[in-house]
This record gives structure tokens, sequence and C-alpha cells, in this order.
């Protein structure tokens, strides 16, 4: 699998070897101006709050800006400290998503088409991740097509078995597959909503369909709050 991110000496995680420029912050405080005024969302934290601490937000997906919008909810903060995880091969297509990904909400990006053992994403989450970042990402892996949370695949369990210290925290995003459905290029404003639910963790010797299962649940229990 090939990572297009690497380490710089500052410490930021980027594409390149230059921190983020004033016309980059100036990008970031107008995607997420953007993406709130898009997806028209109202944001709930039930029994959470928001936190500098390493977390991992883990939603539902159904659109391409999911990983956006949750991103842009978080404080600006927290935002720059949280990197969400995406698919190369659509953020790399084109210059505006190649700065976008890179330079503006800092992606970590998956390349699904080559992915080898000696490489894996768990392994490049944490390493890219270190002990300053916090991730967003999709446990279902592709998108559904509707508002149901599928099925959970394995990632989660086991990055939260190398970092047992990470805190989960579950995130329900509701009518983003009407926003931006699939095969669609441009958004249409909607409202949508956004619950972020009270973290979670694994447990000592839990098994792999017991806390995948107990994920999935604390997404959809958000769905009914």
């Amino acid at each position: 699998m090939r990572n297009v991110r690497g380490n710089d000496p500052t410490g930021d995680s980027r594409g390149d070897s230059r921190g983020p420029t004033i016309s980059d912050r100036i990008a970031q405080t107008i995607l997420a101006l953007t993406a709130r005024f898009l997806s028209g969302a109202s944001v709930r934290w039930i029994d959470c709050q928001p936190d500098t601490c390493q977390r991992v937000y883990f939603a539902n997906h159904t659109s391409h800006l999911d990983a956006v919008v949750i991103w842009s909810a978080l404080p600006a903060a927290i935002r720059v400290l949280t990197r969400p995880v995406a698919a190369a091969d659509y953020w790399t297509a084109g210059r505006v998503r190649r700065y976008l990904s890179g330079r503006v909400f800092n992606a970590l990006l998956i390349d699904r088409k080559e992915i080898k053992v000696h490489r894996s994403p768990i392994d490049m989450m944490i390493r890219e991740m270190g002990d300053r970042y916090s991730l967003i990402l999709f446990p279902q892996g592709g998108r559904s097509m509707g508002p149901e949370v599928g099925e959970f695949k394995s990632g989660l369990y086991y990055l939260c078995k190398k970092r047992p210290d990470l805190e989960c925290v579950p995130v329900y995003l509701d009518n983003m597959n009407r926003i931006l459905p699939r095969g669609e290029v441009l958004p249409v404003p909607l409202l949508s909503r956004i619950c972020f639910g009270p973290p979670l963790w694994l447990e000592a010797g839990e098994p792999k369909s017991q806390f995948l299962g107990r994920a999935r649940q604390a997404v959809q229990r958000l769905k009914e709050a």
C-alpha cells in the first residue's frame, strides 16, 4: 500500500515539508464554513465533550462529504489535530482535491487498490497519528446506499488493539446521502444532523465480534437520539 504522506521535522504530518501557510489556514476556515453551509448540520454532543485528547471518531458512511463534514463540526483547536482517513483514489483525483486533502484538512490517504501485508493501513494510521493526532474513520469501509449503519469491518478493532488507550467516539451522520448522492459531483444544500456520542474503549480480552457489534450499536443509538 502506498502512503502519500510523510512526517516533517515540524511535527505537522503533511504531503510536503512545509507547515501550513497563512493561505492554508484561511482555506481551512473557508472549507469548514462551506461544509457547514452545504450540510446545514446541527451538531449535538451527547454525554461527550470536545477534547484535544487522542480519539478515533468513527461514523456511518454514505457520502464523500462525510469526513469533511465531521472535521468541520469540530472546534478549531481540535480540528487542526484531527485527520480524516480517506480513499486516495478519490482525494488525489484532480488538483483541487489534492490540495484540499493535502494542505487543508490534512487527510491520511489510504490506497485501497494496493494493500500490502508489510505496510498495513492500521500500522500506517498508528505511525501517522503518533502521540498527537486524532482520526476520523468509517468502519463500514465503503459507503452504504441509505441511512442504515452497515456492518463494521475489522480495522477499528485492530487499531484499538494496538492503541487501547484511544477514546473511540461514535458519530452518526443523518441525511448526508441526499446532500451528495453516489455518482453526483455537486452537493445539494440540505439540513443534516451530526451526533457525537459517549466514548468507548476496547476492553481487555474483548473478542473482535463483540467489540465491533458494540461500536456499531453505539452509532445506531445516536440515530434515534
